[in-house]
Protein backbone atom coordinates (compact mmCIF):
# COMPACT_ATOMS: atom_id res chain seq x y z
CA UNK A 1 0.00 0.00 0.00
CA UNK A 2 1.13 3.70 -0.83
CA UNK A 3 -0.42 6.11 1.08
CA UNK A 4 0.43 9.26 2.43
CA UNK A 5 -1.66 11.90 4.91
CA UNK A 6 -0.39 15.66 5.19
CA UNK A 7 -1.34 18.51 7.12
CA UNK A 8 0.72 21.81 6.79
CA UNK A 9 1.08 24.70 5.27
CA UNK A 10 1.43 25.86 1.27
CA UNK A 11 4.67 27.69 0.86
CA UNK A 12 4.37 29.61 -2.01
CA UNK A 13 0.86 29.87 -4.38
CA UNK A 14 0.76 26.76 -6.47
CA UNK A 15 2.24 26.71 -10.22
CA UNK A 16 -0.40 25.61 -12.89
CA UNK A 17 0.55 24.30 -16.03
CA UNK A 18 -2.03 23.52 -19.06
CA UNK A 19 -1.72 20.55 -21.27
CA UNK A 20 -3.89 18.83 -24.39
CA UNK A 21 -7.38 19.11 -24.32
CA UNK A 22 -7.54 21.65 -20.88
CA UNK A 23 -5.74 19.45 -18.55
CA UNK A 24 -3.66 20.66 -15.71
CA UNK A 25 -1.62 20.25 -13.18
CA UNK A 26 -0.50 22.39 -10.47
CA UNK A 27 2.10 21.41 -8.17
CA UNK A 28 2.99 23.27 -4.62
CA UNK A 29 5.14 22.91 -1.75
CA UNK A 30 3.69 22.01 1.51
CA UNK A 31 5.53 22.50 4.88
CA UNK A 32 4.68 20.06 7.83
CA UNK A 33 6.18 20.80 11.21
CA UNK A 34 6.98 18.74 14.04
CA UNK A 35 6.73 20.46 17.48
CA UNK A 36 9.43 20.70 19.96
CA UNK A 37 9.75 19.03 23.13
CA UNK A 38 11.74 18.95 26.16
CA UNK A 39 13.43 15.92 27.52
CA UNK A 40 13.79 14.55 31.17
CA UNK A 41 17.13 15.86 31.37
CA UNK A 42 16.17 19.58 30.39
CA UNK A 43 17.69 18.94 26.46
CA UNK A 44 15.71 21.31 24.02
CA UNK A 45 14.40 19.42 20.68
CA UNK A 46 13.34 22.24 18.13
CA UNK A 47 10.66 21.99 15.88
CA UNK A 48 11.74 20.04 12.47
CA UNK A 49 10.07 21.35 9.55
CA UNK A 50 10.02 19.10 5.99
CA UNK A 51 9.17 20.35 3.04
CA UNK A 52 6.80 18.33 0.60
CA UNK A 53 6.17 18.50 -3.44
CA UNK A 54 2.37 18.17 -3.69
CA UNK A 55 0.91 17.15 -7.56
CA UNK A 56 -2.26 17.50 -8.31
CA UNK A 57 -3.86 16.73 -11.98
CA UNK A 58 -7.17 17.35 -13.55
CA UNK A 59 -10.12 19.14 -11.70
CA UNK A 60 -8.62 19.02 -8.14
CA UNK A 61 -5.84 21.12 -9.97
CA UNK A 62 -7.92 23.20 -11.12
CA UNK A 63 -9.58 23.51 -7.84
CA UNK A 64 -6.27 24.19 -6.21
CA UNK A 65 -5.56 27.21 -8.93
CA UNK A 66 -9.00 29.32 -7.82
CA UNK A 67 -8.72 28.58 -4.07
CA UNK A 68 -5.51 27.50 -2.75
CA UNK A 69 -2.65 30.52 -1.74
CA UNK A 70 0.26 30.77 0.05
CA UNK A 71 0.21 30.19 3.51
CA UNK A 72 -3.17 28.44 3.65
CA UNK A 73 -3.57 25.36 5.67
CA UNK A 74 -4.05 22.18 3.86
CA UNK A 75 -5.04 18.09 4.13
CA UNK A 76 -4.02 16.31 1.13
CA UNK A 77 -4.08 12.51 0.85
CA UNK A 78 -2.30 10.89 -1.33
CA UNK A 79 0.52 8.75 -2.64
CA UNK A 80 4.51 8.87 -2.90
CA UNK A 81 6.31 9.45 -6.27
CA UNK A 82 9.85 8.51 -7.04
CA UNK A 83 11.85 9.93 -10.46
CA UNK A 84 15.16 10.69 -11.34
CA UNK A 85 16.79 13.23 -13.89
CA UNK A 86 19.88 14.48 -14.98
CA UNK A 87 20.10 18.59 -14.59
CA UNK A 88 21.85 20.11 -17.53
CA UNK A 89 25.66 19.25 -16.12
CA UNK A 90 24.07 16.00 -16.87
CA UNK A 91 24.21 15.45 -12.70
CA UNK A 92 21.40 12.82 -12.20
CA UNK A 93 19.16 14.42 -9.27
CA UNK A 94 16.43 12.75 -7.35
CA UNK A 95 12.82 13.63 -6.82
CA UNK A 96 10.02 12.92 -4.31
CA UNK A 97 6.42 13.80 -4.81
CA UNK A 98 2.75 13.13 -3.55
CA UNK A 99 0.78 12.73 -6.40
CA UNK A 100 -2.63 14.11 -4.93
CA UNK A 101 -5.71 12.38 -4.47
CA UNK A 102 -7.96 14.05 -2.07
CA UNK A 103 -7.63 17.57 -0.46
CA UNK A 104 -9.33 19.54 1.66
CA UNK A 105 -8.71 22.96 2.68
CA UNK A 106 -8.41 24.14 6.43
CA UNK A 107 -7.68 27.42 6.25
CA UNK A 108 -10.95 29.39 7.21
CA UNK A 109 -12.56 31.24 4.45
CA UNK A 110 -11.75 34.96 3.81
CA UNK A 111 -14.59 37.14 5.22
CA UNK A 112 -16.59 34.23 6.99
CA UNK A 113 -16.26 33.23 11.01
CA UNK A 114 -18.49 30.26 10.93
CA UNK A 115 -17.01 27.04 12.11
CA UNK A 116 -18.64 25.14 10.00
CA UNK A 117 -17.84 26.97 6.94
CA UNK A 118 -13.82 26.77 7.56
CA UNK A 119 -13.41 23.23 6.22
CA UNK A 120 -13.78 22.52 2.72
CA UNK A 121 -13.89 19.28 1.69
CA UNK A 122 -12.49 18.28 -2.05
CA UNK A 123 -11.90 15.05 -3.98
CA UNK A 124 -10.32 14.28 -7.33
CA UNK A 125 -12.85 12.19 -8.14
CA UNK A 126 -15.50 14.12 -8.27
CA UNK A 127 -16.35 17.21 -8.50
CA UNK A 128 -19.66 18.80 -7.00
CA UNK A 129 -20.34 22.38 -7.21
CA UNK A 130 -23.44 24.27 -6.49
CA UNK A 131 -23.64 27.27 -8.62
CA UNK A 132 -24.63 30.83 -6.56
CA UNK A 133 -25.40 34.41 -7.23
CA UNK A 134 -23.38 35.51 -4.46
CA UNK A 135 -19.43 36.12 -6.19
CA UNK A 136 -18.03 36.64 -2.55
CA UNK A 137 -18.45 33.07 -1.70
CA UNK A 138 -16.65 29.83 -2.61
CA UNK A 139 -19.25 27.20 -4.70
CA UNK A 140 -18.62 24.74 -2.52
Amino acid sequence: MNKVMLIGNVGKDPEVRYFEADQAVAQLTLATTERGYTLQNGTRVPDHTDWHNIVFYRGLAKVVEKYVHKGDKLYVEGRLRYRTYDDQRGIKRYVTEVLADNMELLSPKRGTSSEAEDKTEMSGSSETTTPTNDTTKLPF
